[in-house]
């Protein structure tokens, strides 16, 4: 697929992969890849909180490093594997992430649900959460207005398979 930026002469040509299909893109250097994914690739599941990577809301992995897409330049990520909520799943076949985030009732109005379940996803990746502090901690970056932390964990805990508790005390 090859999306055109809309009549600029600042264009630059940009190749990803995006959710495991090859797509060509066109944007000014100045696109984050927030815009880029939302505003010319349609793919709306990344959410646009704080536009600060504040907030977490956008969060995506760039072959497979959890990231703020509003703080990345969308030219910087030529030749990158991108995933974003989108193509973590599909509705016959979910993510472990997604049917333990449906499972725990992780989310209330959803808004940061897919940059929480991006984040979760690579944060697992990364292998250092061992811990429900160290989840928490290492999910810091994510925020969620509605308060659902306790689920989240919950969610993350059950696809790390591990029943990680803080209150455990060594003897």
């Amino acid at each position: 697929m090859t999306v055109t930026a809309s009549d600029h002469t600042h264009a630059i040509p940009i190749d990803l992969h995006i959710n495991n299909q090859p797509t060509r893109l066109e944007v000014e250097p100045w696109t984050s890849l927030l815009d880029a994914l939302r505003e010319q690739l349609h793919l709306t599941g990344t959410k646009k909180g704080c536009d600060h990577g504040q907030c977490g809301a956008c969060t995506v992995l760039i072959d497979g490093t959890r990231i703020n897409s509003c703080l990345a330049l969308a030219v910087m990520q030529d030749g990158k594997a991108i995933t974003t909520i989108e193509g973590l799943g599909t509705v016959e076949t979910l993510h472990p992430m997604q049917a333990a985030f449906i499972e725990h009732d992780a989310f209330q109005c959803g808004y940061c649900t897919p940059g929480q379940i991006c984040s979760a996803v690579g944060m697992i990746k990364e292998g250092h959460a061992r811990t429900a502090d160290e989840i928490r901690e290492l999910m810091s970056g994510n925020l969620c207005r509605c308060g659902a932390y306790s689920n989240i964990l919950a969610a993350i805990e059950q696809v790390m398979g591990a029943n990680i508790s803080s209150e455990k005390v060594a003897a």
